[in-house]
């Protein structure tokens, strides 16, 4: 049975709220966005920034409330107030294809959340 890379869950339209080049790593993300998309502290993401095409992989922690922070070698691909995407991807066997809906959350400019849609 082959698998397939879907969707998991994806936070769209994300603003940057900092930089922190001297970090080891990864991207600060507002708690409770993480619970509500449902990405886990130190999973895998995408980030595909908006406004100058810059793309990553880097893996998300908690970051304060709102925050969205680019750290480490990812401070370089883009900067405050710049709007990203932030995106998990699952795999799935043939028999969880027909049941999977991601989890698909919008934004404000200060990173609350607009609206919300599963699959």
């Amino acid at each position: 049975m082959p698998l397939r890379t879907f969707l998991q869950a994806k936070i769209h339209r994300a603003t940057i709220t900092g930089t922190n080049l001297d970090y080891e790593g990864s991207i600060s993300v507002c708690p409770h966005l993480l619970e509500v998309s449902g990405i886990l502290p130190f999973e895998q993401v995408d980030v595909y920034n908006l406004d100058n095409g810059e793309r990553l992989t880097t893996y998300a922690i908690p970051g304060s409330q709102g925050e969205v922070r680019l750290n480490g070698a990812a401070a370089h691909k883009g900067k405050p107030d710049q709007k990203v995407i932030i995106a998990a991807y699952s795999v799935l066997n043939e028999k969880e294809w027909s049941g999977h809906r991601p989890v698909v959350i919008l934004v404000d400019q200060d990173n609350k959340i607009k609206e919300l849609f599963h699959g």
